[in-house]
């Protein structure tokens, strides 16, 4: 098999990973995309110009970034505790396993109970902060997931030019 032909097929494979780990925590979606595009560069099947590559780098980086502050700034704009971001991040990880909807409801729920623990059962403050917590995940996972459909769509393009 030609290299060029299996750096552009390693490159989408990475970019498909890479486009799960925009909801599920413990791979780097942005990141893990770039290095797809990164092989992608390197294939003369594709067609990406270094100009490109750099663009889509300082977006990996910048979204990463903004995916974990997101959260944290979301949960203290509403008036939540660090607890109500762990919460958060412990019930996406427990809900990766209930599927769909357990990715959905598993931040707002482990945001809520922890904040629960931490307020000692103050409800009404729980929940605004598990809110919060829930918003922020919520605009992460979007900014995530649109860069990482974004490199999906340079990788399909370059194929075109």
């Amino acid at each position: 098999m030609d290299i060029s032909l299996l750096l552009s097929i390693l490159a989408g494979v990475i970019l498909a990973v890479g486009f799960l780990g925009t909801f599920i925590p413990v791979l780097p979606g942005a990141p893990l995309a770039w290095v797809g595009l990164l092989l992608c560069y390197f294939s003369s099947y594709n067609q990406l110009s270094l100009v490109w590559l750099i663009i889509t780098a300082v977006i990996a980086v910048a979204v990463s970034i903004l995916d974990n502050i997101m959260p944290v700034y979301m949960t203290n704009k509403t008036g939540g505790s660090k607890a109500a971001t762990t919460g958060a991040t412990f019930g996406l990880i427990i809900g990766f396993f209930a599927g769909p909807l357990g990715i959905i409801l598993g931040p707002f729920l482990g945001a809520l109970i922890f904040e629960l623990r931490a307020t000692r059962g103050s409800f009404g403050p729980a929940l605004k902060s598990a809110w919060g917590a829930f918003l922020g995940f919520l605009l992460g996972v979007g900014m995530k997931m649109g860069a990482v459909l974004f490199f999906i769509w340079l990788y399909v393009r370059s194929f075109l030019k």
